[in-house]
């Protein structure tokens, strides 16, 4: 059951399944993250870790940046059907489309040099 509750308390909060969606269309490191959500870069990692935590998202070092990926769900049934069910959900909501056109638009390159 612990791991069940881990799952469904990941995708308990907004701004994880926004990250969630986005990582749906396309691997993202920090600072792209919290340039389409507009929230702190503590914020965006801590979302990150409990993700991570609960096998939701994976992370892979590749040189200055740390990429973020969705897991492929093999190790819990529950992160799998989670993750499988969550591509077909809010597709249609206002604030994921305008999300996913926002991420369009970013580009690492020009974020980290601020």
């Amino acid at each position: 059951m612990r791991d069940f509750i881990k799952v469904m308390k990941a995708v308990s909060d907004p701004n994880r399944v926004k990250i969630l969606k986005m990582l749906q269309r396309k691997v993202m490191c920090v600072c792209e993250i919290q340039e389409a959500l507009k929230i702190s870069q503590p914020s965006v990692s801590k979302h990150l870790k409990i993700l991570e935590d609960a096998g939701l998202v994976e992370s892979k070092k590749d040189g200055m940046w740390v990429n973020y990926s969705l897991s492929d769900g093999k190790d819990s049934p529950y992160v799998s059907i989670t993750l499988k069910n969550l591509k077909g959900w809010l597709e249609d909501d206002p604030e994921i489309r305008a999300l996913s056109e926002r991420i369009k638009t970013i580009d690492r390159e020009q974020i980290c040099k601020r």
